[in-house]
């Protein structure tokens, strides 16, 4: 009986620890991107199996690499039906572990492993080997785990809303957009970092010609979801808080900067699709990076510094102009120096910037070096000032940088503290601050740190207006009738008081004051008179 209840409190505190989402001092969130994680490097490796030159030479890494996520699968599908009695979804039924075996998620989970196992334990021949390789693609269904829950999620929140408010709802947030707007976001970053790379390892011959079928088709599918995203965004358009006053709010979000970046991701693939045949557009395939512009809109960092830039653009200025007056003043004098000694390098001053620059930076490539003593004199002072001069710009940047993420701060506790003036949040105000912590991408512990900040000093304040409403004294000489009104108030607030509680409850409850005896009578008596 002890070792059954020990082993019951064992999985309780694993569940509890590991699984259970609502318990927020575990590991819950930890193990389910890890798994998710698992779950891609998985089905890449299955994809990259099909490459022969690949997978001959590293067979043995592609084994132990699916022996390792079959047997995480596997411990995971094992806990998660020994621990099912304490899922609230089947807790207190009948056979809640052989429910929860029979449930979508844990069929999901086996069909992820039973491939391995049966190619295992069962003789198969190459076709069937064939099928199960394929097979173990379905591990990207255990993604359902969180898209599913995610999709219920969105759902209820949006209840009632149109469906252009629904599509803007995932793409932007909006503070009912829910965990279904991030796991969108990743899949577009996922989708942008890919075909990055596919274009950078394109243009090695050796790897082009052992995926060229691949990159073609990542190429497709890449350019189809980066329309569809333009397309949705374009017809959401109107449901952007910034476009509503507008008559044509599709055409002012084509207008912006972001709407052009999302062109250019897609219309290298178009022009390449239509005029191949008759010009020569290889070089289209380099402006494809264009599409790493597009991880700006997942990210502040951009906004941040523009902000940083335009603050402070006088002073970056002034660096500048230092630095340029710099480089010019010391290439005319490298090529004073240097042009009868070395006529083919120094032989003229737009060469010269080109060094002068080069030593200011202290990268120094040697391909350009003084000879004569004058020159290598300047090259030293050069070095040596450069270190100081190029560093203030960048000193310049990141205390501006740092300083501007504090503002943003700070703004996002102002907007807490002016959505508390009411004493609480209502569903609009939790909305836009929702939507405010994520476009500043805070986690979950700085937006929880901020507001407990925000409540504090709203708290704070206004314990210090009601101290001081009702801490006011009048200075009786200077104001002798604002004074006698005053203490007129009080005596009829003290004569209510007496008539309520009674005069010998009122002194017994005075003596428990630290009061001066003579003034408890001396009041006491007035309020008497005054009752009579």
């Amino acid at each position: 009986m002890t070792t059954h209840h020990a082993h019951t409190s064992a999985l309780a505190r694993f569940y509890k620890w590991a699984l259970d989402p609502e318990y927020k001092h575990g590991i819950y969130q930890v193990v389910e991107r890890a798994i998710a994680f698992l779950i891609v490097a998985s089905v890449v490796a299955v994809l990259v199996e099909n490459t022969p030159e690949i997978y001959s030479t590293h067979a043995s890494w592609f084994h132990w690499f699916d022996v390792l996520t079959v047997g995480i699968f596997t411990a995971e599908y094992v806990m998660r039906v020994a621990t099912a009695h304490l899922n609230p979804d089947f807790a207190g039924k009948d056979f809640p572990r052989l429910r929860y075996a029979l449930s979508f998620y844990a069929l999901v989970d086996l069909v992820a492993i039973t491939p391995f196992y049966f190619a295992r334990f069962v003789e198969v021949d190459v076709e069937m080997l064939r099928v199960l390789r394929v097979l173990r693609l379905a591990r990207m269904f255990k993604l359902s785990r969180q898209i599913i829950p995610a999709w219920h999620e969105f759902q209820a929140l949006n209840a009632g809303r149109s469906f252009r408010a629904k599509v803007f709802a995932v793409l932007e947030p909006t503070g009912h957009s829910g965990r279904l707007h991030t796991y969108v976001d990743n899949f577009i970053v996922f989708w942008v970092a890919l075909s990055i790379t596919c274009v950078i390892f394109e243009t090695v011959a050796s790897v082009r010609a052992l995926f060229a079928v691949e990159f073609e088709v990542i190429d497709v599918m890449a350019f189809t979801i980066f329309t569809l995203e333009y397309a949705a965004r374009v017809y959401a358009a109107p449901e952007n808080p910034k476009y509503k006053h507008l008559r044509v709010p599709q055409w002012a979000h084509v207008c912006t900067g972001q709407a052009i970046i999302d062109l250019l991701a897609i219309l290298p693939f178009v022009l390449e699709s239509l005029f191949s045949q008759h010009v020569d557009l290889r070089f289209l395939r380099v402006f494809r990076l264009m599409r790493m512009l597009k991880l700006t809109r997942y990210t502040s960092a951009l906004e941040t510094l523009y902000k940083v830039v335009m603050r402070e653009w006088q002073v970056i200025f002034a660096s500048v102009f230092v630095m340029m007056l710099l480089v010019v003043l010391t290439a005319s004098l490298g090529y004073l120096f240097e042009h009868d000694a070395q006529p083919d390098k120094f032989e003229n001053i737009p060469q010269s910037i080109y060094w002068a620059v080069v030593t200011l930076a202290s990268v120094g490539y040697g391909d350009i070096s003084p000879i004569t003593p004058m020159g290598r004199m300047l090259t030293v002072v050069l070095a040596l000032v450069g270190i100081g001069i190029f560093a203030i710009p960048a000193g310049l940047l990141a205390s501006a940088f740092t300083d501007q993420l504090r503002i943003d701060r700070e703004a996002f506790k102002q907007r807490l503290m002016l959505a508390f003036q009411d004493g609480m949040l209502d569903n609009s105000e939790r909305e836009l601050i929702v939507a405010e912590a994520e476009r500043l991408h805070l986690s979950h512990e700085e937006v929880k740190r901020l507001t407990d900040e925000a409540r504090a000093e709203f708290d704070a304040k206004e314990a210090e207006n009601h101290t001081n409403a009702n801490g006011l004294v009048l200075d009786a000489k200077a104001h002798p009738a604002l004074a006698a009104a005053q203490f007129k108030l009080l005596v009829d607030q003290l004569s209510l008081i007496t008539q309520a509680t009674g005069e010998d409850a009122l002194r017994k409850s005075l003596k428990h004051i630290p009061i001066d005896h003579q003034i408890e009578l001396d009041v006491l008596a007035l309020v008497a008179k005054r009752t009579l």
